[in-house]
């Protein structure tokens, strides 16, 4: 099993990044995907989640209106585009899978947004 995030990276605030999560080893398509992140002394939080047949999204109330979760179940990848970011978007930004019992973790990508 592997989630290999990328597209992280430094931005300004205001600006945007789109990070993308290439999924193998298990069957991408039954899995609810989700983006975490962690910022420098503070606990991995949920960013945002989308269902297995894309029908349903979620968001943290802190990224509603700016980030936008989408997913490509031929392509097993999960994107996340983020949009009008700001400092307090910066952590390292990680994919996780989950399905009954099996949750499997990305290794991250560092998201710095600073002037």
């Amino acid at each position: 099993v592997q989630l290999v995030e990328s597209g992280g990276g430094l931005v300004q605030p205001g600006g945007s990044l789109r990070l993308s999560c290439a999924a193998s080893g298990f069957t991408f398509s039954s899995y609810v995907m989700n983006w975490y992140r962690q910022a420098p002394g503070k606990e991995r939080e949920l960013v945002a989640l989308i269902s297995s047949a894309a029908g349903r999204t979620n968001y943290a109330d802190s990224v509603k209106g700016r980030f936008t979760i989408s997913r490509d179940n031929a392509k097993n990848t999960v994107y996340l585009q983020m949009n009008s970011l700001k400092p307090e978007d910066t952590a390292v930004y990680y994919c996780n899978a989950r399905f009954f019992g099996n949750d499997y973790w990305g290794h991250g990508t560092q998201v710095t947004v600073s002037s």
